[in-house]
């Protein structure tokens, strides 16, 4: 890299003094990307170091209390947080101000006239410009495990203070308001049925008060029927009668006749 800073920049002195103080440009360029670069390494190792040592130190946390031995200075939660805060703001600040200074070093590359020289500072540039992408990618990928591992701390936390809350004093009132609480739930069920019965008391009730309608109407129609019966029994006494008449009439007239006729067969 220094070999070809160096024929870079010879072959920019040779064009004049114009070209001297394009190249000095140039060289002031990558001399404030090489220090941004060196920059963001340190503080990429050390913003790793952090989200690494964030699930450890939650975890060892958890068992300071069994191991008293274990007297290494662990940040608490907040701490780190906070930390992980100014650190990813730093960050952010530095890449922005590499991809400002890649961006000045390729205005400067596409401007220059000589094509050897333009070709070698384009592969200057790309250079800088994969270093650039690789710690944005760095960056983007540890500050991502570092927001999953805490939120499975975080949810792992709360859980083992609702653990510890039970197994303490809290635990009792903890026991007794479940008992309230399905207390309770046996009252609604309890409602809740009082309430099916009674619906289906008031739907019984109205379907006797309709068969009530409907016995109603019946016994109007078979009184209405009975009270016609009695003239028609009158009518089929009278036919009945009329018919026993005319039996012993016709009986009456054959006796008659026949009689009639032994009187006339013996004289």
């Amino acid at each position: 890299m220094a070999r070809l800073t160096l024929d870079t920049t010879k072959m920019a002195a040779g064009g004049g003094g114009g070209s001297s103080g394009s190249s000095n440009y140039w060289e002031d360029l990558r001399k404030q990307a090489r220090q941004l670069e060196n920059e963001l390494d340190l503080k990429l190792v050390s913003f790793s170091k952090l989200c690494t040592s964030y699930s450890h130190g939650s975890s060892r946390d958890g068992r300071r209390d069994r191991y008293s031995s274990d007297t290494t200075p662990l940040l608490n939660g907040s701490s780190q947080d906070r930390m992980f805060e100014t650190m990813a703001v730093e960050i952010e600040q530095l890449l922005g101000k590499l991809t400002g200074i890649n961006d000045k070093m390729s205005e400067y590359a596409n401007s220059a006239g000589v094509p050897s020289l333009n070709a070698a500072l384009m592969h200057t540039l790309q250079r800088h410009r994969d270093i650039l992408q690789d710690y944005t990618h760095e960056f983007h990928k540890t500050k991502t495990n570092f927001l999953a591992v805490r939120e499975r701390e975080n949810l792992l936390g709360s859980v083992q203070k609702d653990i510890e809350s039970y197994k303490s004093g809290s635990g009792v009132n903890n026991r007794r308001t479940e008992l309230f609480l399905k207390e309770h739930e046996h009252l609604r069920n309890s409602d809740r049925l009082i309430e099916e019965t009674i619906s289906i008391a008031m739907a019984t009730k109205e379907n006797m008060t309709s068969q009530r309608g409907m016995m109603k109407s019946i016994q109007s129609k078979m009184n209405s029927l009975a009270n016609r019966f009695p003239a028609v029994n009158s009518l089929i006494q009278r036919i009945n009668l009329r018919k026993r008449r005319d039996t012993f009439i016709l009986g009456a007239v054959i006796g008659i006749c026949t009689i009639l006729l032994l009187l006339y067969a013996f004289h």
